[in-house]
């Protein structure tokens, strides 16, 4: 260790590390406030719904809404829709529809077509729906599997 003595000579400057001690400190601090302050995010969820109460005299709802879309008859400008096994005129699908979903808490269809419609066709079907109220349409393959279609 090296003391310096009155008359060795002018002493050489040092460097004074306090004050970037002290702002080291302030951001030490400053980060921990940040860090504490933020609120923990999770992933959005879709979270099932309470069931409604109805009325004893309006029936309970079926699970799954199905959209059928078979062949045309002949001389028919539109094909045949079915919901459920219950024939619907294509002018009065979007009423249908209006009807079946508003006591409903999940607004989920399927749609299923025969092979020999139009992709023009099912997507008619699917923009009904969706002003229908339908939140989301799912289509069923030949084997029944759906391909949930995004909301």
């Amino acid at each position: 260790m090296s003391f310096s003595m009155p008359g060795s000579g002018p002493s050489r400057p040092q460097m004074n590390v306090t004050p970037l001690i002290d702002v080291l400190l302030v951001l030490i601090i400053i980060f921990m406030v940040v860090v504490i302050e933020q609120k923990p995010t999770g992933l959005d969820a879709q979270i099932p719904q309470p069931a409604i109460a109805t009325p004893p005299n309006i029936p309970q709802p079926q699970g799954t809404i199905v959209i059928q879309i078979l062949d045309a008859p002949l001389g028919a400008a539109h094909p045949s829709i079915k919901i459920n096994d219950e024939v619907v005129q294509w002018d009065r699908l979007p009423d249908r529809l209006r009807d079946i979903f508003a006591i409903r808490v999940e607004r989920t269809a399927y749609l299923k077509a025969d092979n020999d419609i139009d992709f023009q066709t099912v997507a008619d079907v699917i923009a009904l729906a969706k002003t229908a109220g339908v939140d989301r349409v799912g289509l069923l393959t030949e084997d029944g599997k759906h391909v949930p279609v995004a909301g």
